[in-house]
């Protein structure tokens, strides 16, 4: 659902040029120091990209679910840790907020989200528990006002630069499932809070992830998200067909870079007198990735659109996690390939991509996790 196309266009080409004129150039960059310059992060919020999906009222954009995937199109065609460390303000770190938050912590949260004051961070996962996420350990016992939070969290995205924690935490330990869950919203430097080193990662240098730890951290009773415990679980749950498609949409962004520099590379290296690019083989790899990347784009398209009108896109969603994640990774592989000798050497992207997208595969619900949400809805559908 496009609201005003002129305006849309206007987003879309200046972050376009963005992209190829601010973050590419500074790819390396990142790479090796792990870090984005400031001066970056500066313009990112300027252009408002902290704030893409929170609700104009809160300062955000607004975009619906198609013109999310259009800029996440674009977005993607650079470094994923510029579209990282902005995912989690647009995703689940505030989407938790806007679909079940009360009005007085939309109101203190999500302006601050938009602007990039606050860099939010979404702490589910944990050393025992990430597909299982129904099975988590943390605890979150009643204490007067407050409730007292202890456990571990692994694998946080932005937990070193993170202001505000949404976490997931058992409130009641009778129930063992998902119900039992409640979600917070912690506050950094809150006591009891801690963050772990930095996890040195295969790819996505400059995106950051640790663990988060809490010992007897004391936390508001006013700061359950929706003021209702047993229901963290199912506002993570809200959020998670939108993740996906985003991640799907990201995937398709990533593949489009990668098979345009496959293509630069294969119409300029010379190999018996000409282009590798007229070799039949390297066309059969550059058609069937240009094939994939078509399907999986329009894949996305479809279920955005579906989302915009208030279909369930459950399964639709999976679908395009999945094909579009390992979709990236073939596009990854052959693109290496067509590189030859070259993409396993760090000075063409290729070789920094075929790493960093290998994460794509794995989380907001691993590859497997997809297939089993299709299936267990395609019986359900049947049983109706």
């Amino acid at each position: 659902m496009i609201r005003d196309q002129e305006t849309l266009n206007v987003l879309l080409d200046t972050l376009s040029r963005f992209v190829r004129e601010r973050l590419v150039p500074a790819e390396n960059e990142v790479a090796e120091t792990d870090q984005i310059p400031a001066d970056i992060v500066a313009e990112m919020r300027d252009i408002g990209l902290f704030g893409l999906c929170i609700p104009e009222e809160y300062g955000g954009l607004g975009l619906t679910m198609e013109e999310e995937v259009l800029v996440a199109f674009e977005i993607a065609k650079t470094s994923p840790a510029f579209r990282s460390l902005i995912g989690t303000n647009n995703g689940i770190g505030s989407q938790g907020l806007i679909v079940d938050g009360t009005e007085e912590q939309k109101n203190h949260y999500l302006p601050k989200l938009a602007s990039g004051e606050l860099i939010a961070s979404f702490a589910l996962t944990e050393p025992g528990s990430g597909s299982d996420a129904a099975s988590l350990r943390t605890s979150a016992r009643r204490d007067g006002d407050h409730y007292v939070i202890n456990g571990t969290k692994r694998f946080i995205t932005n937990a070193p630069e993170a202001g505000v924690f949404t976490v997931m935490a058992r409130t009641n330990p009778d129930i063992k499932g998902a119900g039992g869950i409640t979600a917070f919203i912690v506050e950094k430097g809150t006591p009891g809070l801690n963050i772990g080193k930095t996890d040195k990662k295969m790819g996505q240098k400059g995106a950051h992830t640790s663990d988060v730890i809490f010992e007897d951290c004391r936390v508001p009773a006013a700061n359950i998200i929706g003021g209702k415990e047993g229901v963290g679980f199912k506002t993570a749950m809200k959020v998670l067909d939108k993740g996906r498609l985003h991640i799907a949409a990201i995937c398709v962004g990533a593949a489009e870079r990668m098979l345009d520099d496959a293509l630069r590379y294969a119409m300029e290296r010379q190999q018996f007198g000409k282009p590798i690019a007229e070799f039949q083989l390297i066309q059969a790899m550059l058609a069937d990735s240009k094939a994939e990347i078509y399907a999986a784009r329009s894949m996305v398209l479809d279920a955005a659109r579906r989302r915009d009108s208030k279909q369930d896109i459950s399964t639709e969603a999976a679908c395009c996690k999945m094909f579009a994640s390992e979709m990236c990774g073939r596009v990854a592989d052959r693109a290496v390939q067509i590189h030859g000798g070259a993409g396993y050497v760090s000075e063409y992207a290729i070789e920094r991509f075929y790493r960093d997208v290998r994460l794509f595969r794995i989380y907001e619900g691993t590859t497997q996790v997809q297939q089993l949400v299709i299936a267990r809805n395609m019986i359900k559908h049947a049983q109706l």
